[in-house]
């Protein structure tokens, strides 16, 4: 399926192939939530790099998120570059050099109608902001941190994957 996408002031446009289309994930860390805004939500599709194309590029700008310290070391720089719109903010997708064949563009950038999948995956639960609530569905599924399931592997389980 076709990609289409773009931030809020249209000045950067996008478009990639991605066989999982479905905004399944709700992430509820706080990496996601403070760089979206709200309460998270941050919903990564699935998309081929190489496929990917930029018109507006000099307006992207990269974020390498600043990651939870653990027993008491100091913080490290996440391996995942989250790219945005450098005037308006608005994110539009990430990338991971350990897995240099996807793209994971935010469905909130895209412009392309999006199916409405049949069932949500919560995940990073543990560490939502106290005022979250989440919107939990019967026959969701629930995470205190990362599934061990893909974002491929999902779409394939509901029939979603397209070639």
């Amino acid at each position: 399926m076709r990609l289409e996408g773009s931030c809020h002031c249209g000045a950067v446009r996008f478009s990639l192939e991605s066989r999982g289309a479905a905004p399944y994930q709700r992430c509820y860390c706080s990496i996601c939530r403070k760089t979206q805004g709200g309460g998270g939500f941050a919903i990564n599709l699935g998309g081929d790099a190489k496929s990917l194309r930029v018109t507006g590029r000099k307006a992207v700008s990269v974020y390498r998120a600043l990651l939870p310290a653990k027993d008491g070391r100091r913080r490290l720089r996440s391996t995942a570059e989250r790219h945005f719109c450098s005037l308006c903010g608005s994110v539009l997708w990430a990338f991971d050099s350990r897995w240099p064949a996807l793209i994971h563009p935010f469905a909130s950038a895209i412009d392309t109608p999006l199916p409405l999948p049949p069932q949500r995956t919560h995940l990073m639960l543990g560490s939502k902001a106290a005022w979250v609530e989440p919107e939990i569905r019967a026959g969701d599924k629930c995470f205190d941190g990362y599934p061990d399931e893909s974002i491929a592997d999902w779409h394939a389980r509901h029939g979603l994957a397209t070639p």
